[in-house]
C-alpha cells in the first residue's frame, strides 16, 4: 500500500489521501462521520479501481484518521470545504462520487458546490440532514439544555465509542440542508441502502429518492444489510453500482 500523503487546504487545515493515478473518471470515495479512509468500503473500493486501472481518491475529512484537528471542533460545512479541497486539488475532470452515510450528505453537497464535475454519484445508507431530523428532531429537553449550556451531547453507536455532538456542528448543518429545498442531480445517481440499518432508516432513503430531481436514479434495498454494508455481497453491490454509473466511460 501506498505511503499516506498530504496536503493543506485553503482554511488551512492539513488533509491525509491516499491518490492512485489511471484513467478518468476519478472515483472520490467520502467516508462517514468518524470513519476514516482505511474502513473496508474504502480500502476494497480502492483495489477494485486499481485493478481496474482506474484513478482512485480517498482521504480523512478534518478531526477524522490522520488529517489535522479534532472531531469535536468540526461540523458538516468544515467538512464540506475538506471535500471541496480535496476534488479541486488533487483530481481532475469528471469525478464519480461515492458517498458512505454522512459521505453521501457530503456528496449531494458538492454536487451543489460543483456540478460541473460530477459524472455521477452513488450512496451507502446516505445520511442527509442527519444533524436537524436524526439528532436535533429526537433531542429531549435535558440534550437541547446541555447543548446550549455545556455546548455538547454524547450520542451512543451501535459502531463505536459515543459520538460528541456539539452545538456548532447542529447549527451548521441547518446551513447545509438538502432536503428542504429542490435538489438537481442531472447525472445518473445508484443509492443503496441495508433494510437493518440501525443508523439510518429507509425511510431517509426513500424520501431521498423522492426529493430528487434525477432521470436516472435507483433505489436497491439489500434485506438484512446493515449500516457497515462491507460484508463481501454489499462490497460487491458498490463495485457493481461503479461500474453501471460509469457505463462505457
Amino acid at each position: 500500500m501506498s505511503a499516506t500523503e498530504f496536503f493543506d487546504s485553503p482554511q488551512g487545515r492539513r488533509i491525509a489521501y491516499h491518490r492512485s493515478e489511471g484513467r478518468g473518471p476519478w472515483v472520490v470515495f467520502l467516508g462517514g462521520l468518524k470513519s476514516d479512509m482505511e474502513g473496508t468500503k474504502a480500502v476494497s473500493l480502492e483495489a477494485w479501481a486499481k485493478a481496474q486501472g482506474r484513478a482512485f481518491l480517498r482521504f480523512d475529512y478534518s478531526g477524522h484518521g490522520q488529517s489535522s484537528g479534532r472531531f469535536e471542533a468540526g461540523c458538516i460545512g468544515d467538512w464540506h470545504q475538506d471535500t471541496v479541497a480535496a476534488v479541486l486539488a488533487l483530481t481532475a475532470g469528471p469525478i464519480v462520487v461515492v458517498g458512505s452515510s454522512m459521505g453521501g450528505w457530503q456528496a449531494l453537497l458538492l454536487a451543489r458546490a460543483l456540478p460541473e464535475r460530477i459524472h455521477s454519484m452513488v450512496t451507502v445508507a446516505a445520511a442527509p440532514d442527519f444533524t436537524e431530523d436524526g439528532y436535533w428532531a429526537n433531542f429531549t429537553e435535558a440534550q437541547k439544555q446541555a447543548l446550549e449550556e455545556i455546548g455538547h451531547v454524547e450520542m451512543p453507536s451501535d459502531y463505536m465509542e459515543p459520538y460528541i455532538i456539539s452545538k456548532r456542528m447542529i447549527e451548521d448543518g441547518r446551513h447545509h440542508l438538502v432536503l428542504r429545498a429542490p435538489l438537481s442531480l442531472p447525472f445518473a445517481v445508484r443509492c443503496l441502502q441495508g433494510t437493518a440499518d440501525t443508523a439510518v432508516s429507509t425511510a431517509t432513503a426513500l424520501r431521498l429518492l423522492d426529493h430528487a430531481t434525477c432521470d436516472d436514479m435507483r433505489l436497491t434495498l439489500v434485506k438484512g444489510g446493515d449500516h457497515r454494508f462491507s460484508d463481501a455481497t454489499c462490497l460487491g453491490l458498490i463495485e457493481d453500482a461503479v461500474v453501471d454509473v460509469l457505463g462505457s466511460a
